[in-house]
């Protein structure tokens, strides 16, 4: 009898040894976003400010993976961005144009999605989506934008959302990783893959960084962007006004030149420093500030990474890094975002995973953030939902190439006209991997009523832009100095992209048949 029982319990463990074997285990998945991190902030991007070597422990993880050298947003501005992520979709399919957008549990597709994979999910750091993350199975979040220093986080507890708090003691990009860690440490079940978004505050302004890096570059001379004292013929009619009339509204400035809202008043310049010697302060001060709050996110990954390498998961993760969209950084005497410009456009984006991505993979393949929830789940081992909009870009990971077919531009669209006094006019366009086309309609989408806008009504910012084209040859051009729409050398490719741009609307459902008032000012000036 003996015997047979033992006979029995080993033939089970070779049985279950056997299936285990055949058994393919699914990799865990980090994304980790950050607010603002911009491309030019990174060594892999060749920047002018790679030298200064600001991003040391990403630049390793890029360089053991895969870099995408035109990953972009298709809306410039944090919860839109956001929304596309998490949903896979437009603004006008999810229904979030601006910054009061929000995502609902039913429509956080992406966790929904990882779930049915098996997939244990987390949300950490910042939401920005203003319903509940109740789609994830943990999750503590900041409070809209949050607090750089002792942050609250909102959690799962007893009361309904959003009255759950926590409070830390620290920077929040310190806390943000420590909640992170603990969750892999303590917390997840470990019989299951896990899906997790880590999502830094910073860079975001007011630059707040940790006081260990209070020192660092201090001494240091930060290169600055030529087009910072010299724009060329960047900009239209639109960004401009005519002879230059609306220069000191539109665009907040690193300088003296937006007269409601420069990088000078932020930084406390003494506002009777003339330029150029303003805009030079203000610049230095800036990226000095900029640079300390992106130190403080590598060296948390740093941490980050370190304990994933000691519990032996490190090469069983896919690690995905993303900002959730691009940032001024001086460059044509900008700051902020919102723009279709490069710097505000271009999203830093990579990913390492051994098993399956070649290290020192380069591409110039053109993704965007719907496409990220697609290409997640089908890593995952899922199917794209007929939902999603986004494109599964999985096999560029595992291959360096372009499948055939595969997109050869992306669509843009900023709706927030004038906000915020950073007074960016209402624009759409379309990005090859030449060439860029911008309409700027600039008009309110919506009607505001009184009760909204209130910052832009009392600067005297609640107007309508005039309308115009923008068209850039970013091979010749990359810095995009020369508008070159009225070029009739261009004329040809101009209308050919046109009619690319009529199609991409319209099979994106970001046409504006809901908006009349914009369309008559596309139907006014179309063939300008």
């Amino acid at each position: 009898m003996y015997k047979i029982l033992l006979g029995t319990v080993l033939l089970i463990f070779l049985l279950n040894s056997c299936a285990n074997k055949g058994k393919v285990q699914k990799p865990n998945i980090i994304f980790i976003m950050s607010d603002d991190h911009t491309s030019q902030a990174f060594g892999i991007y060749g920047s002018r400010l790679a030298h200064l070597n600001p991003t040391p422990t990403l630049d390793k993880i890029a360089r053991e993976g895969i870099i995408f050298d035109n990953a972009f947003c298709n809306n410039s501005i944090c919860t839109p961005s956001r929304a596309s992520i998490i949903t896979g979709q437009y603004p006008q399919t999810n229904g979030v144009l601006d910054l009061d957008g929000n995502i609902p549990p039913e429509k956080q597709f992406l966790p929904i999605e990882m779930k049915k994979l098996g997939y244990q999910t987390a949300m950490v750091g910042k939401w920005h989506l203003k319903q509940e993350p109740a789609a994830f199975d943990f999750y503590t979040v900041l409070p809209g934008q949050g607090k750089y220093y002792n942050p609250d986080f909102r959690v799962r507890g007893e009361n309904n959302w959003p009255e759950n708090i926590i409070q830390m003691t620290g920077h929040s990009s310190d806390c943000i990783t420590d909640i992170s860690l603990d969750w892999i440490k303590n917390k997840r079940d470990k019989s299951k893959p896990f899906f997790m978004m880590h999502h830094y505050k910073a860079p975001h302004d007011m630059f707040k960084f940790a006081e260990r890096y209070s020192n660092y570059l201090e001494d240091t001379y930060i290169p600055e962007p030529a087009s910072m004292y010299y724009r060329g013929n960047n900009g239209s009619v639109a960004t401009r006004g005519e002879n230059d009339v609306l220069i000191q509204k539109i665009g907040s400035s690193i300088g003296h030149r937006n007269v409601i809202r420069n990088m000078g008043m932020h930084m406390g310049i003494d506002p009777n420093i003339p330029d150029p010697e303003y805009t030079h302060l203000a610049y230095q001060e800036y990226l000095k500030r900029y640079l300390r709050c992106v130190k403080g996110v590598d060296d948390n990954l740093e941490r980050l990474f370190a304990y994933l390498k000691e519990e032996g998961i490190l090469d069983k993760t896919i690690i995905i890094y993303t900002g959730d969209q691009g940032f001024y950084l001086g460059e044509h005497d900008f700051i902020d975002k919102r723009w279709m410009y490069e710097e505000s456009m271009r999203m830093p984006f990579f990913v390492r995973y051994p098993e399956k991505i070649e290290a020192g993979i380069r591409t110039d393949a053109i993704i965007n953030n719907t496409d990220y929830a697609p290409t997640i789940i089908e890593l995952a081992g899922g199917t794209v939902p007929d939902y999603m909009q986004g494109k599964s870009f999985k096999t560029i990971l595992e291959t360096g190439e372009e499948p055939e077919g595969w997109q050869q531009s992306t669509y843009y669209r900023y709706w927030m006209h004038m906000a915020h006094r950073h007074a960016n006019p209402a624009h759409f366009g379309i990005r090859t991997k030449n060439y860029k086309l911008i309409f700027f309609y600039g008009k309110f989408w919506k009607d505001f009523g009184d009760g909204q806008n209130k910052e832009s009504r009392r600067n005297n910012y609640d107007f309508e832009t005039p309308a115009a084209w923008e068209f850039y040859d970013l091979k010749k051009d990359p810095m995009e100095m020369q508008n070159e729409y009225a070029n009739p050398e261009y004329a040809k490719i101009i209308a050919q992209i046109k009619n690319e741009l009529t199609e991409k609307r319209r099979e994106l459902n970001e046409e504006d048949t809901n908006f009349p008032h914009i369309q008559e000012v596309i139907d006014a000036h179309w063939d300008d």
